[in-house]
């Protein structure tokens, strides 16, 4: 009886030992089958939830056992999460639950209008492109910030950034005014009296240096000519503006039917600077116009090599024969 008795204790240890083994490992072991991001929107109910999680996780009983416990179902946030080894069931709720994102990295740049920033903007976090764009053309937003509606899109500055997947639009816009103060450095602000222009204006120039070269080395030297222009007051006449005017960014070739075409943004008819940027500038063109060069050039042509580089000239006379070599070039080539 005795030791009966001894062997039912013994089988009782044993199979209590299991247990907390069991479930020791279910709740705090690694249940992280693959390391992976979870997404999850903020219209995302939980059975979806459950449903994108259980493919990456293990101890699936344990962790309805505990987020039944902590009413995971009515309290889980929104997020980009990182699931990763060593995460036990209760880490992979509690990080539902009290909404602990993983930032992730959003990059801006090579865009034109409001309307391509936001799309791409979209594209890396959760709101969609409506909502960023009604952010970005929001004339109330824009005054909390410091601007208007059609100067807010000179805020934004290429860069990668990190931020939470889940910014709102107002938030995201509110970000980038932040960044932009740090961009305008006191060392900065300081050429803009050598220029005589605002922080707005040089953007705005900047943007039009952007698209017309993507040569750096040149930069400076084009961005010289065109404050030498903007000096004198001679029509800037920057190919990228008609094009920008038009809308039609696909044109390879501008021709005398385009320069005639009636837009505020067209520097052929219209001197000094067209009313906003004509797209995202680089931070090196940016520099490159609080730093142009000091030269007596009022001309340049893009070279027949088509190199990407530029002849320059101070005549008109000169011009026209580097505009002829360039059109010939064109010409051989067949670009209409």
């Amino acid at each position: 009886m005795i030791r009966k008795s001894y062997i039912f204790i013994i089988v009782l240890l044993v199979v209590l030992a299991s247990c907390i083994t069991w479930g020791y490992t279910a709740f705090y072991g690694n249940c992280v089958r693959s390391e992976r991001s979870l997404y999850v929107y903020r219209d995302c109910d939980y059975d979806s939830l459950v449903r994108l999680i259980e493919p990456d996780i293990k101890h699936r009983t344990a962790f309805g056992i505990y987020a039944r416990r902590i009413n995971l179902a009515s309290t889980f946030r929104a997020g980009h999460y990182r699931l990763e080894k060593g995460m036990s069931v209760i880490d992979v709720a509690r990080m539902l639950k009290l909404g602990i994102e993983t930032p992730v990295r959003v990059t801006i740049n090579n865009v034109r209008t409001p309307a391509e920033l936001a799309g791409k903007v979209a594209r890396q976090l959760e709101a969609d492109s409506v909502s960023f764009l009604r952010a970005f053309t929001s004339d109330s937003l824009a005054r909390t910030v410091g601007f208007d509606s059609l100067r807010l899109f000179s805020m934004f500055l290429p860069n990668t950034y990190e931020l939470y997947w889940t910014v709102t639009p107002d938030q995201f816009v509110r970000r980038m005014r932040r960044e932009y103060d740090a961009f305008w450095t006191p060392e900065r602000d300081a050429k803009l009296e050598r220029l005589k222009m605002d922080r707005y204006e040089v953007m705005t120039l900047a943007s039009i240096l952007y698209e017309e070269t993507k040569a750096v080395d040149e930069m400076p030297r084009i961005a010289g000519v065109y404050v030498n222009r903007l000096q004198r007051g001679i029509p800037l006449q920057a190919c990228p503006t008609v094009k920008y005017a038009m809308q039609d960014f696909t044109l390879r070739r501008v021709l005398r039917k385009h320069l005639r075409y009636q837009s505020p943004y067209n520097t052929y008819l219209n001197k000094g600077l067209p009313p906003s940027p004509i797209c995202m500038p680089s931070i090196a063109a940016i520099d490159a116009v609080l730093d142009y060069e000091k030269h007596q050039y009022l001309f340049f042509c893009a070279r027949p090599e088509m190199d990407g580089h530029h002849n320059f000239a101070r005549t008109l006379r000169e011009h026209n024969a580097n505009g002829r070599a360039y059109a010939a070039a064109l010409d051989r080539l067949q670009i209409k």
